[in-house]
């Protein structure tokens, strides 16, 4: 690796480098300025802790499996991690309900091991993203079991209270996403709490300055510990209404995102006034203000709203709120391809100089494979579908398991462990068929993921498509993930590249990208049938990807099976 010679300016200096100097001094502020922005264009790779590794033998994963499993990680040639939640917990919802922002669950490990996971992580190359949960905290936090003693202790306000309407029923109509009303009736202080989720999972008041004051606080502990960046969880439901307002109802034909259905009766609402407050971009700034005091540090929101997408531009627009922002747009359980150039389509125009982040799986919904394959999925597909994702403008989150075309998992209802799936079973059957331990070898029940048996099943699909024999598979979904990112990494087009669409026929999706030294088109074939698509004018073929089979005749190209293809404009 070469290095460069900086330039320092002392004050009251006057210095006039040479054009030599100048040069390498452009050179160093760029090689600084993609240091600080390692997140533009990145591949993240989220990991479920309690299903990685488990290092102990108690058949739940911890932060030791984590670090014992890092240079697999690294092996696959992503950029960063993002760790669901670790934090001391009761677990009603599996770390998302946090009764201490600094302490590591002892389910987990300890603050010692987190820093060596760090650590080791750093050394592969590997940026260190954590999950923050600061909408809400668990029923289990001193904060809370402070302030449900009465209404004059220092923490009174410091969640949303509210009183009864004189009938005793809750302040309005706002509902939770796990079911039911999203208040709940404290006897203590005569007054309901608000939860937008579990009941056990109430609700900050960030209207309240020391709360937002104490959040940042919590914040900086990780940032001081050497992290990176943070997702952030929930975070348009940080403020509310402070009217409390009820919410309008909403028509039938309008039930969409996040897998809201006629089963949930969250679905029958407009969320105007429970979440998504225009409060919220000032506390965003706040937020953005500390991280700039760490530089390459980031934030990615996660979101969800009436409209996703606008929400997303508006939280990421410039250089004062959130650096990234991600939806469930495309987590949505029908494949169309239509579908998707309209999303992509939808926040490029909202968001032309942000970074988007584009995520197709996580812990929240079934496994995209078989959300967008069937119920016999091809790898082929696949291998497309990573493809794909890491084709796209601005970051990508992939989750643990898709580099091995892991399928959704048969959970029955006597195994379920999440409280969603067991509130709206059998219509909704949870999100545990996501969240199986990963399948390290084939060779047991266990599949290498512990000793004893796990939190939750490993299916037998599962040992089939093993770390160990897809390794030394050449033609395996996990070395097709391996040589693509390999491949996209000679290509900075695809890292930070613009993206424009051409016309394909349904089934496929066919798009540009384009920067100051390369033009790359990339084409994909979602179908189990060859398609033809007419370019707009003659390309050469691009090798090392992965993908073969595409034939190109003028300007006709014709794609077999889930095939992709990359040629230079």
């Amino acid at each position: 690796m070469q290095t460069y010679e900086t330039i320092t300016l002392k004050k009251d200096i006057t210095f006039k480098p040479t054009p030599e100097k100048l040069a390498t001094a452009t050179i160093a502020e760029d090689k600084s300025s993609q240091q600080q922005d390692w997140w533009r264009g990145a591949v993240i790779y989220q990991i479920y802790p309690r299903s990685l590794m488990d290092s102990n033998g108690d058949g739940v994963g911890d932060l030791p499996g984590i670090i014992e499993r890092l240079d697999y990680i690294a092996s696959l040639g992503v950029d960063a991690i993002w760790i669901s939640p670790f934090f001391k917990s009761p677990m009603k919802d599996f770390g998302y309900d946090v009764s201490d922002y600094r302490a590591v669950d002892p389910l987990f490990g300890s603050s010692e091991d987190f820093d060596r996971l760090v650590a080791k992580a750093h050394q592969l190359g590997l940026k260190v993203i954590i999950d923050q949960v600061l909408s809400h905290t668990s029923d289990q936090h001193a904060w809370f079991q402070e302030s449900r003693q009465n209404k004059q202790n220092d923490k009174a306000d410091w969640y949303v209270w509210a009183n009864p309407k004189p009938d005793g029923s809750p302040p309005n109509n706002w509902l939770s996403i796990f079911g039911g009303s999203a208040w709940q009736w404290d006897v203590r202080r005569r007054q309901y709490y608000l939860h937008n989720f579990l009941e056990s999972q109430p609700d900050l008041n960030f209207h309240n300055p020391s709360v937002r004051r104490q959040i940042l606080e919590e914040v900086e502990f990780w940032l001081k510990k050497g992290v990176d960046g943070f997702r952030l969880d929930a975070i348009n439901f940080c403020f509310h209404d402070k009217k409390l307002r009820d919410n309008p109802p909403k028509p039938l034909d309008k039930f969409l995102g996040r897998g809201f259905s006629a089963d949930n009766p969250y679905a029958f609402q407009y969320h105007i006034y429970d979440c998504t407050q225009p409060e919220n971009l000032g506390f965003l700034e706040s937020l953005r203000e500390l991280l700039d005091k760490y530089p390459g540090a980031m934030a990615l929101g996660e979101i969800s709203s009436e409209d996703s997408l606008a929400t997303t531009a508006e939280y990421t627009t410039g250089d004062s709120r959130l650096h990234m922002g991600y939806s469930f747009s495309l987590l949505v359980d029908d494949l169309s391809t239509r579908y998707i150039r309209d999303t992509v389509e939808q926040l490029e125009a909202a968001l032309p100089d942000g970074i988007p982040c584009w995520s197709i799986g996580n812990h929240d919904v079934r496994r995209v494979l078989s959300r967008w394959g069937g119920e016999n999925p091809s790898p082929e597909l696949a291998k497309l579908l990573n493809a794909f994702l890491f084709s796209l403008r601005g970051t990508a989150c992939s989750y643990q398991g898709e580099e091995l075309g892991l399928t959704e998992a048969e959970i029955t209802r006597e195994q379920l462990r999440d409280p969603y799936g067991i509130a709206f079973w059998p219509t909704f059957k949870g999100r545990d068929g996501c969240r199986t331990p990963m399948p390290w070898n084939g060779s047991d029940q266990t599949a290498g993921f512990s000793e004893e048996s796990p939190w939750l099943p490993i299916p037998d699909q599962h040992l089939e498509k093993s770390v160990e024999s897809q390794d030394r598979d050449h033609q395996s979904v996990l070395n097709a993930y391996r040589t693509f990112l390999e491949w996209r990494k000679t290509h900075a087009v695809l890292r930070n590249g613009t993206i424009r669409f051409i016309e394909s026929p349904d089934g496929t999706l066919a798009f540009v990208r384009k920067d100051q030294e390369e033009a790359i088109v990339a084409c994909f074939n979602f179908t189990e049938e060859p398609q033809t698509i007419a370019l707009e004018e003659q390309v050469g073929e691009l090798p090392g990807h992965g993908f073969t089979g595409a034939v190109v005749k003028g300007d006709k190209l014709t794609l077999p099976a889930y095939g992709a293809f990359f040629g230079r404009l």
